[in-house]
């Protein structure tokens, strides 16, 4: 009778444990989800173990890969994508974006920027002394602004910095990775932004 009564309380014990540590968990994939969402940015692994408090980044790698299997069995607009250099980013799928575009209510980036992100993608790696050369000096904010919105890296080469699109920019506008096939997909992609930033619609 005794150890019958002592074998319930351990399963007792056991049953609370797991569902403590499921809440914990499904608590930690809100935080990712939550964080991915408010930055509209890719997070890599250090950002994702600053939000979740943790210095395990293969914990942090585990449940980010676990959100992103949750959103693919998910029919909704929106999909979890990992980058290189285990990046993550929460973003609209490609499919639903040109039917919702026209309900943002100001562009991604006003076409200074998109401009200067235009000539950097077409003749990537580009030092960016020549693009500022090229550009005008207004276009160090440009670069700093593409910078911190994950579309552009920069390396070092000499006195200068080599600029290039990453991976997110490619998945944002839906463009294929190889560089030859992306450069012959930019100008259609381009051309149709610049139309829709000068569209009469837009004062309407």
């Amino acid at each position: 009778m005794l150890q019958k009564a002592e074998k319930q309380v351990t399963n007792s014990i056991v049953d609370v444990r797991e569902k403590q540590a499921t809440e914990k968990t499904q608590n930690e994939l809100v935080l990712i989800e939550a964080a991915l969402y408010v930055a509209g940015r890719p997070l890599d692994i250090n950002e994702l173990c600053s939000v979740l408090k943790t210095r395990s980044k293969n914990k942090a790698v585990k449940l980010a890969k676990n959100l992103k299997q949750e959103y693919d069995h998910r029919n909704t607009a929106l999909e979890i994508l990992e980058l290189k250099d285990e990046r993550y980013v929460l973003q609209l799928k490609s499919d639903f974006t040109q039917h919702v575009r026209k309900l943002v209510n100001r562009p991604l980036l006003s076409m200074g920027p998109l401009k200067t992100l235009s000539y950097i993608a077409f003749r990537q790696p580009l030092s960016q002394k020549r693009v500022i050369d090229v550009r005008g000096h207004h276009a160090y904010g440009h670069v700093k602004l593409l910078k911190e919105m994950g579309l552009l890296v920069s390396e070092r080469s000499g006195r200068s910095s080599l600029l290039q699109t990453t991976d997110y920019f490619a998945d944002y506008f839906a463009l294929s990775h190889d560089t030859v096939m992306m450069k012959r997909e930019l100008k259609r992609v381009f051309e149709d932004l610049e139309k829709q930033e000068n569209s009469p619609a837009k004062n309407g």
